[in-house]
């Protein structure tokens, strides 16, 4: 049968596509007719609903941006375990940053209605995915982990076993929370070195080529200096990133000094330019703070 397909988001449509290039039959299904048609012309069978996904799919795949679109798309009535839990051997294969919690009590109403769940939330931003070279982070049964490993390994690169359910989710908040801190910090270098002046082209260099560089400065400290902040990565998935480390460090008994004011700071970039702001605004804050721009000829719009 066909790999199933929900959610071609920003990052979904490329796991997607990754998915055909891997050499499997694929169906699709989205709320956006155009990202279902875009897949189509890629050669996948476009779906007008779960129902007819999982008709047609014993493995389906989603990648969804909250809990909330995790719960109605696979938990609800008429979601993919309804539809799933008809046939033996199905599996539903979960790309989405989740919170561990909701994870585990997911998988547990799938177990019930006889379908076996992996985790695989991606890392590694859009650019990665479209190249087919994303992280993938796979938490779950390693024999079940093997069984779908041709459809693992098709939507990314490395694909990596945490361990059990629940530990892929947990991993994939830590490096966002990193990430995000390293955003801020970027943001707060650059400008330093332009109040300094020094001029930004110069400093993305050197820093890249020292030992303070990161991935983050690498990527997004480009669209900074464009002025596009681009990243396809918005405000409301950081605060709800971040948001599940805080929880995260409450439950383990760590004082996460550092990520909570990052969070914090991210909460106000959000009140400051909206939910669907790019997550690079942040900076924002410190250039609208200090009317200074972050510019410098020569950086792409987005990162590909």
């Amino acid at each position: 049968m066909a790999i199933g397909f929900v959610g071609l988001g920003n990052v979904g449509r490329h796991l997607a596509r990754s998915v055909l290039r891997g050499g499997h039959d694929l169906v699709v299904h989205d709320l956006d007719p155009d990202a279902v048609a875009g897949l189509v012309s890629d050669g996948a069978v476009g779906a007008s609903s779960i129902a007819e996904v999982c008709a047609s799919a014993d493995t389906v795949i989603t990648c969804l941006p909250s809990p909330a679109v995790i719960d109605a798309v696979v938990a609800a009535e008429g979601g993919v375990l309804d539809a799933l839990s008809a046939r033996v051997g199905t599996c539903w294969i979960d790309c989405s940053t989740n919170d561990r919690s909701e994870t585990l009590r997911i998988a547990a109403l799938a177990a019930a209605r006889g379908v076996a769940v992996l985790e695989a939330p991606v890392t590694g931003g859009v650019h990665m995915a479209a190249r087919g070279e994303i992280t993938v982070l796979v938490g779950g049964d390693a024999d079940l982990r093997e069984r779908q490993r041709d459809v693992l390994d098709s939507l990314g690169s490395p694909v990596i076993h945490v361990g059990p359910l629940g530990s892929a989710a947990t991993i994939k908040v830590i490096t966002n929370m990193l990430a995000l801190t390293h955003l801020v910090a970027a943001g707060e270098a650059l400008m330093l070195a332009k109040r300094s002046g020094v001029d930004l082209a110069t400093a993305f260099e050197v820093i890249k080529h020292s030992s303070g560089n990161s991935f983050v400065h690498e990527t997004e400290s480009q669209v900074i200096l464009n002025g596009s902040y681009n990243i396809n990565f918005t405000m409301d998935l950081a605060v709800k990133d971040l948001g599940f480390a805080m929880a995260f460090g409450r439950e383990s008994g760590v004082p996460l000094d550092v990520a909570g004011h990052v969070y914090q700071t991210f909460i106000r970039a959000r009140e400051a330019y909206g939910g669907s702001a790019w997550s690079p605004e942040v900076v924002r804050l410190l250039e609208d703070a200090l009317s200074t721009d972050l510019r410098a000829p020569g950086f792409p719009e987005e990162i590909t």
